[in-house]
């Protein structure tokens, strides 16, 4: 059974914030009314990050709205939720962030050909303001040189 779903929730800000280290898809442990919800487009990861507790890793701050159809069942929106990865994914991870002091945040959030809700998240690391201002700079030259492109061809 092939979905022609297309939910496809982006955490802009974590690529402007951080510098991209290593991508990992974890799936996410939730409940019927959240993935009702997901499937409709109503998350946000904009400001979540990623935390160990014990040995396990949870996702904060992630907003899922409340689903408009449930009965008093609705879950809570801005609860921690479960990551799901393998245990050698896990160690490596719990290690990196212990030692160098790196942090884990998610990329993206979107529902796989079987349905099943999983989020991209990835080992990263802080960036300096003047990574910044100079991301900034390239976007802007970027911009700039598409729009003379464009008028020259025109």
């Amino acid at each position: 059974m092939k979905q022609t779903n297309t939910i496809n929730i982006k955490n802009k800000k974590a690529r402007f914030e951080y510098e991209i280290l290593d991508k990992y898809i974890a799936g996410i442990k939730l409940a019927g009314t959240e993935i009702k919800s997901i499937r409709e487009g109503k998350a946000s990861i904009a400001e979540s990050f990623c935390e160990f507790e014990g040995d396990e890793l949870f996702v904060i701050n992630m907003t899922i709205q409340e689903y408009s159809h449930a009965t008093y069942f609705n879950h809570n929106p801005k609860s921690s939720r479960k990551l799901l990865l393998n245990r050698r994914e896990l160690n490596k991870l719990l290690k990196e962030v212990r030692n160098s002091g790196l942090t884990i945040v998610p990329l993206r959030l979107f529902i796989n050909d079987r349905g099943l809700a999983k989020m991209q998240i990835a080992l990263a690391k802080g960036k300096k303001l003047y990574d910044k201002r100079e991301a900034i700079k390239d976007r802007d030259s970027k911009k700039r040189l598409g729009q003379i492109k464009k008028a020259f061809n025109n």
